[in-house]
């Protein structure tokens, strides 16, 4: 299986459980509703040690640093494992503890599925990932990790200097 719908047309979000920004419930997240410009989108697991000391601080940077440039931010726990861990009330915790101010959902397989729907739609490779979808609607990133120094400089904004968390 190759990881990653690189290039492709992002398909639209099937996760049914979101919290909005500031911790209550939401209709279902659609990719339209995080605007027209790109739209960055981080895959975690409450219990992955690397979600938490590579993944959310530099979702948190990259956050802080494009939230006021058109850039749609969406976080959703992909439990492919460990669901009794993983947990919905583990959104709000993780929200608050990096006071990231997006939707937050929640993303469980289905009885006919092996994988949460974003894995099976987006071909995710597990947690951290990060999916980066262009104002056109195509993937142009998705991976375990994102570079935010060359990310920035890639959008010509190099002005901005990463510092880790």
């Amino acid at each position: 299986m190759q990881f990653g719908t690189l290039n492709a047309k992002a398909p639209d979000l099937r996760v049914s459980k979101w919290i909005d920004a500031s911790g209550q419930d939401m209709a279902p997240l659609k990719l339209a509703d995080l605007g027209e410009g790109y739209k960055i989108i981080y895959c975690f697991q409450h219990w992955c040690p690397g979600c938490h000391s590579r993944g959310f601080p530099t979702l948190k940077y990259l956050y802080d640093n494009l939230k006021h440039k058109g850039f749609g931010f969406a976080v959703i726990q992909t439990v492919f494992e460990g669901a009794d861990i993983n947990t919905q009330d583990k959104l709000r915790v993780n929200q608050e503890q990096y006071g990231l101010h997006v939707p937050f959902g929640h993303d469980t397989p289905s009885k006919n599925e092996r994988y949460p729907t974003f894995m099976e739609d987006y071909r995710s490779g597990g947690t951290p990932w990060f999916t980066v979808i262009d104002p056109d609607g195509h993937v142009i990133y998705a991976d375990f990790r994102i570079d935010p120094e060359r990310f920035l400089k890639a959008l010509g904004a190099e002005d901005i200097a990463f510092e880790a968390a």
